[in-house]
């Protein structure tokens, strides 16, 4: 934790002082011409890394926060090579800025008087740079100001991201597809596709006939799958390496059988036959019910004239003997 003023780090010795020193270290050492085993060349990590660093390009970014920021803030940076990196994060305040306590953290680690604090006006500044060579050095840095209340910037490091297909692609049995991965404005050093065996990613075999990997350009790889089975469903990621990290995406593969689109077509079929089916029956039902009321009317009817004929008859009968009567 620093407060104002901030000073920068004790520097390492200069790449020209650490040659020097490695001239009287190789003068000093025996020769090898008294039979002993030659001293290796003398090396210097953080030397080389510094000879390296020199050939980067440089990253600048930079954060402004004030007391009266409610959020931290973040910033999402993409590298996929090595650079020198200078972060730069500004506070200002209506406050005394001497009571402001100025630190740094690489993920959850406090970095250690490796920064620059300084003012002007009411604005604070530190800054910190750094070199990114692998993907150890990538990540989240932030720059931290307490006051009353504590204030953060955060830079996100991260490899470029891929883009595949975003919904499932589907195909069909005996088919072949294509699978796409690009990475906009990018050069991945490397492309691996991988398909997914449970909860375990299997390398595709390009020894394969069924399997071929190309691509048209730098930053797209292309995985063709032919005579497509079932089983070839399921999901598909397709990996870059870069010089500091490695980045993946996910494809969904879909293989269907060809019945499976008329599945929809014979359900509908079936539908209409049930629908006809039950119209013919209720039609069949009204019909034998209409034929059974049809005959109830006709016996009714019939019933009807035998009752007027028998009542017929039976009116004749008097009428006749009254006849005859009179007769006499």
């Amino acid at each position: 934790m620093r407060a104002l003023p901030g000073l920068l780090a004790a520097r390492a010795p200069t790449p020209r002082l650490l040659l020097l020193l490695q001239c009287l270290l190789a003068t000093a050492r025996p020769s090898s011409a008294d039979g002993s085993a030659p001293d290796l060349p003398f090396t210097s990590l953080p030397l080389r890394e510094e000879m390296m660093a020199n050939n980067f390009s440089w990253e600048s970014h930079n954060i402004s926060l004030t007391e009266h920021s409610s959020m931290p803030v973040e910033k999402n940076i993409t590298l996929e090579r090595p650079s020198n990196v200078n972060l730069t994060c500004q506070f200002t305040t209506s406050g005394d800025l001497n009571a402001v306590n100025v630190t740094w953290k690489k993920d959850s680690e406090q970095l250690e008087n490796n920064y620059l604090v300084s003012a002007t006006g009411s604005t604070l500044y530190t800054q910190y740079r750094f070199t990114i060579i692998n993907s150890k050095q990538m990540g989240s840095y932030s720059c931290f100001f307490r006051e009353e209340k504590e204030q953060r910037g955060t830079f996100n490091f991260k490899v470029p991201e891929l883009h595949g297909k975003n919904k499932p692609l589907i195909s069909y049995v005996g088919d072949s597809t294509v699978l796409t991965c690009k990475c906009q404005n990018c050069f991945p050093l490397n492309w691996t596709w991988y398909s997914t065996n449970g909860s375990v990613k299997v390398p595709v075999g390009v020894q394969m006939n069924k399997y071929v990997i190309n691509g048209t350009y730098a930053n797209e790889t292309k995985l063709k799958i032919t005579q497509l089975l079932e089983e070839d469903g399921g999901s598909y990621w397709c990996h870059a390496l870069f010089q500091v990290g490695e980045s993946e995406e996910h494809i969904e593969l879909v293989v269907l059988s060809y019945l499976v689109p008329l599945k929809p077509f014979l359900a509908i079929v079936a539908e209409v036959v049930l629908l006809v089916a039950a119209i013919l029956l209720c039609e069949k039902y009204t019909q034998k019910e209409k034929k059974h009321s049809d005959e109830g009317k006709e016996f009714e009817q019939t019933e009807q004239l035998k009752s007027d004929d028998s009542n017929g008859i039976e009116n004749n009968v008097p009428r006749h003997r009254k006849n005859e009567s009179l007769g006499q």
